[in-house]
Formats: C-alpha cells, sequence, structure tokens
C-alpha cells in the first residue's frame, strides 16, 4: 500500500472519529436529562470496556501485566475519560450540546501549547502562534461577554467543558507513550481503570439502584458506550501513532459542524451571533495549526 493510499485511509478513519465524537454530544445531552452524570460516566466507560475486553479475548489477545503499562493506562484513564467525561456530562444538564462540541473544538491548540512549551517536540512558529491566538480568542467569544460579567452555572459549565478540553490534550500528548501497543489495547485499559474509578464513586454519590431512567436516555447511553467510546478510541489511539498528538486531535475541528448540526437538527438547539464568530475564529486557529508545513522549494544549481 502506498503512501497517498495509506493517508487517505486515516484521514477517512479521522472523519469516522469526528462524526462519533460529534454525535456524542447529543448522546450525552439525552442520557443526563435522567441519568446523573457521574452514573452515566461510570456506565459509559465500564460497558464500553468490557465491549473492548471481549473482542481482545475473541480476537485471541491478552491485556499487558506490567505495573507500568497499568500506571500509564490509569493516567490515560484520568485524562481521557473520568476526569473530561464527568465535566462535559455534567456541563450539558446547562449547557446545549450544539455549545459543547464548539468549545470542545479547541482540543488542538491546548494540545500544541503543551507540546510546545513541555514537551517540546515541535517548532514554535508564527503560524501557530497565530492559530494559537485565534482560537483562545474565539473560546473567549463563544463563552460570551456577557457570561463573563454575571458568573453563575452557565459560565461554570463551559469552563467545565474548557477544563475537559485541556484534559483530551494532555491525553493526546501522553497517548504517545502507548506506541508499539495494538491501538485496542490502550482503549481497554484506560476505560476499564476508568471503570474502576467512576463506579465507587456512583455508588456513593448517586446510589444508582434508586434511580428510574428514561427509555431514550438508556439507549443514549448504549449508542454513546459502543459507537462514540469503544469504537472511538480504538480508532483515536492508532490515530496518535499514525498522525501524532497534535494530527490525532485535528478531528476537533471536523467534528464541530458535526456535533452542532445534530444538537441544532434533533435537539432543536439554537446558537447566539457571538457564538458563530467565536466558531469562525476557533476553525481558522485550530486549521492554521494542523496544517501541513510548507516543503521549501530546492535551490537552482
Amino acid at each position: 500500500m502506498d503512501r497517498k493510499t495509506g493517508m487517505t485511509r486515516e484521514l477517512g478513519l479521522l472523519l469516522v472519529l469526528s462524526t462519533l465524537w460529534g454525535a456524542s454530544y447529543t448522546f450525552i445531552k439525552i442520557g443526563v436529562e435522567t441519568i446523573p452524570p457521574v452514573t452515566l460516566v461510570a456506565a459509559r466507560t465500564l460497558v464500553a470496556g468490557l465491549l473492548l475486553f471481549a473482542v481482545i479475548r475473541w480476537r485471541g489477545l491478552k491485556l499487558p501485566r506490567d505495573r507500568q503499562t497499568w500506571t500509564y493506562f490509569l493516567v490515560q484513564a484520568c485524562l481521557n475519560s473520568v476526569l473530561p467525561f464527568t465535566l462535559i456530562a455534567w456541563a450539558e444538564r446547562m449547557t446545549d450540546a450544539g455549545l459543547a462540541a464548539i468549545l470542545n473544538s479547541t482540543t488542538p491548540i491546548f494540545a500544541f501549547l503543551i507540546t510546545a512549551l513541555i514537551t517540546r517536540h515541535e517548532a514554535l512558529t508564527g503560524r501557530k502562534l497565530f492559530g494559537v491566538s485565534a482560537g483562545l480568542i474565539g473560546t473567549a467569544l463563544i463563552i460570551g461577554v456577557g457570561a463573563l460579567g454575571s458568573i453563575g452555572h452557565a459560565l461554570s459549565a463551559q469552563l467545565a467543558i474548557v477544563a475537559a478540553t485541556v484534559c483530551y490534550a494532555g491525553a493526546a500528548v501522553f497517548g504517545r507513550n502507548f506506541r508499539g501497543l495494538d491501538p485496542i489495547m490502550p482503549a481497554a485499559g484506560s476505560l476499564l481503570s476508568g471503570a474502576v474509578i467512576l463506579i465507587p464513586t456512583s455508588i456513593a454519590v448517586d446510589h444508582p439502584w434508586t434511580l428510574s431512567p428514561s427509555l431514550h436516555s438508556i439507549l443514549a447511553l448504549l449508542a454513546l458506550s459502543v459507537f462514540s467510546t469503544a469504537l472511538a478510541f480504538v480508532i483515536y489511539f492508532r490515530l496518535v501513532q499514525t498522525l501524532g498528538s497534535v494530527g490525532a486531535t485535528a478531528q476537533a475541528y471536523l467534528r464541530v459542524p458535526i456535533g452542532v448540526a445534530i444538537g441544532v437538527l434533533f435537539l432543536g438547539e439554537t446558537l447566539s451571533s457571538t457564538a458563530g464568530v467565536g466558531l469562525a475564529c476557533v476553525m481558522a486557529g485550530v486549521i492554521t495549526m494542523t496544517l501541513p508545513p510548507r516543503k521549501r522549494a530546492k535551490q537552482a544549481v
């Protein structure tokens, strides 16, 4: 298989991942209508983790057993599921799914900041600085100047989604530690590790045996677990290996129109004009950052 065909396949997977995660915001919005956020996330990670574990056994494979790998799985779980899943699920009780998708689109910006300021494996170019600046300005516009004047639940929810975005960025960078592993291994290992943390928390906080979730919420939870978590995580860890940490997060701007469109079509959501301007800034910033560098023309001899 030539390089062009391989890249086309990876970009196709990037689009699939964008669609799966773009739909997740609507699934979460429906799920938290009758299922508390912590319990929703605990069930999401458990169902997805067990499903991937079953696939591993079906393929005749075994999860790693060394302590270091499982320590990495635990760290990845905190960055990629426990913290961001819970923050987003809590926030979507007060925030539209479309707005959550837009705010979450800043993941590549924070991924670049982490790599440039901490890991330092990417050059800090003027073009990327422009992308970071445009993206951060866009985030502020999406939240809205008016919201900053009256700190309340809406602003707290929006900031929680931004915090989740920072977690996702850290997870993309940390995911480089799993190079050489079949992508299903870190996907399953991190989800199972997350479930170990979240299930006791759900039992202590929500007393899930007392809940009466609606059929719509249960179906949304199942779709969220199987498609937007189990399948999406396998694709995600593959792309971290093939496209790199910043390249894998490029799906963030692809999932924005998908997430917003789903929220508008199925939930009847609307966005303010300020959010529209912010979206344009975020898209410009992220696209600018993720474009491949131009090749320098060879000098004539």
